[in-house]
């Protein structure tokens, strides 16, 4: 429990600007790179608010390193790339995912929850819906004595709806509208600050290309898609000014399917993301507010800051390509009903450093599928899944029509 109240009192912290970053103590270099005092290279990390947003829940992008913007699509295209639904072969689909956190913490109440689904009009247009929500378990509050005040439960929610259309044979494109709701701690008070829930809104739009490659003795197709995520109102936990930026993400990514005969089929996939929201300044030249000490890159408009994103890190264009992150995964289907999945996630040491392995399978019979992966750290660093099994169930209702 005691991993949970830090975790907790950790966000809060930051997200009200009580706490001071790290950055402050960065020098810059005879290189114009930035250095802690140690001589380390300087840790600048992106940060925003609502990160559950970006988490990956589906097991099977799970497996593949969190691949998911141009694999084939199903119902969890809604967090990856819902234009992609468009090319969907069944009529109406729905998928929950259970996704463990923090369980190598001994933590059995903290958890990701995610359905989504989507249904065909007709040849041209689909609906999808995405309805994702997160437990932090039970939190025991404190005041500034340590004494006991209540038992709260921290909990986030997203519900998505997406329109997704075909343009061309092989083009499509798609707009999703999304709710956003934080309860961290409401009612508590930190700082003399009254915490509130945060409340947003959001937009997502992307792009799809699917086609196929002519092979001498296979069968195989290329799917490439783009997706921006999450481009939506600041959003803020209490009546300060002073707004955090939501997890706005740039995707791009692609999947070529192979098939080998009747019976195999192999998948290879890659995606690289970025997030569109304003690097942290560093050093002691960083302008801010006059009035309340806010650092100015904090000021931006979330449309500005999308512009900025791609010109803002301190040390240049070596830095902005140390923001991009990789996913790397392929994917084996015997006889489209038993799956083997592998895959690679790399980040950053400066930007994060989450670098890990996953693996995974899948089943498929009739109506039902169902995806397990497990996550396996490269590094001393922990993560919230370290040794820790996902799964999705997948409900396939055009079969019953077959």
């Amino acid at each position: 429990m005691k991993y949970q109240l830090f975790t907790i009192a950790a966000i809060l912290m930051l997200l009200i600007g009580s706490v001071q970053t790290a950055e402050a103590q960065c020098i810059k270099g005879p290189d114009g790179k930035f250095y802690n005092l140690d001589g380390s290279p300087c840790v600048n990390t992106v940060l925003t608010a609502v990160p559950f947003l970006r988490i990956v829940a589906d097991a099977r992008s799970g497996a593949m390193g969190d691949v998911g913007i141009g694999l084939s699509p199903d119902p969890n295209a809604i967090h990856f790339n819902p234009s992609k639904l468009a090319f969907a072969d069944q009529k109406t689909a729905v998928s929950a995912t259970y996704t463990p956190w923090l369980r190598a913490l001994g933590l059995n109440d903290v958890y990701l929850a995610y359905l989504t689904g989507y249904h065909k009009l007709d040849d041209l247009q689909t609906l999808g819906f995405g309805l994702r929500y997160f437990s932090l378990g039970d939190i025991p509050f404190t005041d500034v004595n340590g004494e006991p005040l209540v038992t709260g439960r921290p909990n986030e929610f997203e519900v998505t709806a997406a329109y997704a259309r075909k343009l061309a044979d092989k083009f499509s494109a798609s707009v999703s509208a999304k709710f956003i709701f934080s309860n961290l701690a409401a009612g508590q008070i930190v700082s003399g600050e009254v915490i509130e829930p945060g409340v947003a809104g959001a937009a997502d739009f992307s792009l799809t290309y699917n086609t196929p490659i002519e092979m001498k003795s296979m069968n195989s197709d290329l799917m490439v898609g783009l997706a921006i995520s999450n481009i939506g109102s600041k959003i803020s936990y209490t009546k300060s000014l002073t707004k955090d930026f939501l997890p706005a993400n740039f995707g791009l990514g692609a999947a070529w399917n192979i098939d080998i005969n009747d019976f195999n089929r192999i998948t290879f996939a890659a995606d690289v993301n970025k997030l569109l929201v304003p690097t942290p300044c560093q050093g002691p030249d960083c302008d801010t507010s006059p009035t309340d000490g806010v650092p100015d890159y904090k000021a931006q408009s979330p449309i500005s800051a999308i512009f900025s994103s791609f010109g803002d890190a301190p040390e240049g264009f070596s830095e902005e390509i140390k923001e991009l992150m990789y996913s790397f995964g392929v994917e084996y289907w015997y006889d489209k009903q038993f799956a083997v999945r592998a895959g690679y996630y790399s980040e950053h040491s400066q930007k994060g450093g989450r670098k890990f392995l996953t693996a995974g399978l899948g089943l498929k019979y009739n109506v039902f599928g169902l995806n397990f992966s497990y996550l396996i750290p490269t590094t001393n660093q922990r993560n919230p899944l370290d040794n820790t099994l996902r799964f999705s169930l997948l409900f396939d209702f055009g079969a019953f029509e077959e």
